[in-house]
């Protein structure tokens, strides 16, 4: 006989068993825990501390860009701010934000494990992203640093700004994605249920178990550079400097060696979230599921063949760009099968829009959009046109930050009643994404077309007759801002005062919601055993089964 956890409990007479919330209410059961849950929700709030710092540096930066020239701070200060906004967007929200936080919390949910592989180097991992961010935001409030999140040589080998404590805490920081991505690699080999072979991984796990991948191989690389930089500003090695016998040129290709996979290691989880929400609001399985997981693996492979289209100025050989630039778009060909086959999965589905829906349908739009453009930017003669304008920070916004941010948003609002329990306000919930979508929109937009027009971006001055579109941007960044302070406050208001959830109040056959919601400290008590393929909408039964003696 196979039944659910929950039915074999009501069935047996015993009461289910208490929560992970339950289980220890001090600080210090939560600060020397090994649960992975209890891991992940310390990764979502450090995650979205970060982000509203980092959210805070960006209103500052278009309030000082609605009047060209002194405005509310000098030309260090405004050079200081985007250096800090880039380092806290990047390195302390987008990188961990999905992984970190819902990959820790649901990944062992989903293939039916007790907790991870390794659950104190989970913790350590922890410890070493909050080490990692205490190190750079010391360095920022300490004369913080000029030289934008990419630290490009010679200026941050001699940059009289704080970058050396900056650059110890991204180092650091990528010692954190390492253990996180080694842990999910040994966890997706070894602990997977039975039954639960590699075409029945959930697709938010292919999307992951990519990541990871990525995490392990590149992040090293970053590693070294920047500690590289380090010791030419501490010892006067001269790897990079000119001034000292080094090569600029070669920082620019250890850096983007990593940095172009980083942004696969920002949009491959939400590409996961994606796969994995949209089967449950559409009501349908997944069109295409072998498509969708290796086209991760895809992504993930050529990412690391890429990273050149971003020195197409740099004085690289012709047959060098075009070659990157192909490789670029070949990108587009992988992600564009992703699409497919979401708009697949959707086509007659019995689609229910609720909040996570609506994200779902905004990282369409911000994914597509923002993809043409890469493709646009992967052509050296339009790249030549456009490169360190605005159009690049727009480009990179709508991919990095739009996408990333709605599936995150998707990912929050979907597995928020699994992770706390407690149900939020729908309406309220849809008012925010319409405001966060309409006002990324109104920000990001202007500035594709300042750059079109020529505007260089981190500049201080701008000629007159950019500022109008300048203080288009600028009205567009406080609507998105405002939309997410009503997130925060309704979300705030659900965990003090929100209604008690259903264990799966939207109807998902998505494995992770075997168990009760929030689930018990060592999810199962007995290992399930799969007998279905994730989003099975064919069948009326549970998702997933659990074997009872």
């Amino acid at each position: 006989m196979r039944l659910s956890e929950t039915d074999s409990a009501r069935l047996a007479g015993s009461p289910p068993a208490p929560s992970y919330l339950e289980d220890g209410t001090t600080l210090m059961s939560w600060l020397n825990t090994r649960d992975h849950k209890r891991v992940g929700v310390m990764f979502l709030v450090a995650v979205i501390v970060s982000f509203f710092l980092g959210g805070i540096f960006a209103l500052s930066l278009r309030m000082k860009l609605l009047q060209p020239g002194p405005f509310l701070m000098d030309a260090l200060g405004y050079n200081r701010l985007f250096t800090l906004h880039g380092v806290v967007m990047i390195f302390l929200f987008l990188i961990p934000a999905i992984p970190s936080a819902f990959g820790n919390f649901v990944l062992p949910l989903m293939i039916g494990a007790r907790d991870v592989a390794f659950p104190r180097l989970n913790l350590a991992s922890f410890y070493l992203y909050l080490a990692g961010a205490a190190i750079a935001i010391y360095g920022m409030v300490h004369g913080g640093a000029d030289t934008g999140w990419t630290f490009y040589t010679p200026y941050s080998s001699t940059t009289p700004t704080q970058v050396l404590p900056i650059l110890l805490g991204v180092f650091i920081l990528g010692f954190s994605s390492i253990v996180t991505g080694l842990n999910f690699i040994v966890t997706v080999h070894t602990l997977r249920a039975p039954g639960l072979n590699w075409m029945k991984m959930p697709l938010f796990v292919w999307g992951i178990y990519a990541t990871s991948i990525i995490q392990v191989l590149a992040t090293p690389v970053l590693g070294i550079t920047v500690l590289i930089v380090s010791v030419e500003r501490f010892a006067g090695f001269g790897m990079f400097d000119p001034a000292r016998g080094g090569d600029p040129v070669l920082f620019q290709h250890m850096f983007w060696f990593y940095s172009h996979p980083a942004v696969y290691i920002m949009v491959l989880p939400a590409m996961g979230v994606i796969s994995e929400t949209v089967c449950a609001f559409a009501r349908k399985n997944p069109f295409g599921y072998k498509a969708i997981a290796m086209s991760s693996i895809g992504i993930a492979f050529v990412g690391f063949f890429t990273w050149g289209h971003h020195l197409f100025v740099a004085g690289q050989s012709t047959f060098d760009a075009g070659a990157f630039g192909i490789l670029s778009m070949l990108v587009g060909i992988f992600t564009a099968i992703k699409i497919f086959n979401w708009v697949g999965t959707m086509y007659r589905g019995a689609i229910a829009f609720k909040t996570p829906f609506a994200y779902i349908c905004g990282f369409l739009y911000f994914l597509v959009f923002g993809g043409m453009t890469g493709v646009a930017l992967a052509t050296t003669s339009l790249d030549i046109h456009w490169h360190d304008t605005y159009f690049v920070v727009a480009h990179f916004h709508f991919i990095m930050v739009g996408a990333s941010v709605m599936a995150f948003l998707a990912a929050l609002h979907y597995w928020f009643p699994k992770m706390f329990g407690k149900t939020y306000h729908e309406g309220w919930g849809l008012v925010a994404a319409s405001l966060i979508i309409l006002g990324f929109n109104a920000t990001f937009v202007p500035q594709f077309l300042l750059g079109n027009y020529g505007m260089p971006r981190r500049y201080y001055q701008y000629p007159e007759h950019f500022q109008a579109l300048n203080v288009a941007s600028t009205a567009g960044s406080t609507l998105l801002g405002f939309g997410f302070v009503i997130i925060l406050i309704y979300l705030a208001i659900a965990l003090r005062w929100g209604q008690r959830s259903e264990q799966n109040p939207w109807g998902s056959k998505g494995f992770e919601w075997m168990t009760a919601s929030p689930p018990p400290t060592h999810n199962f008590d007995e290992i399930p055993t799969i007998t279905q393929m994730p989003h099975d909408y064919r069948t009326h039964e549970p998702p997933g089964v659990i074997r009872v003696t």
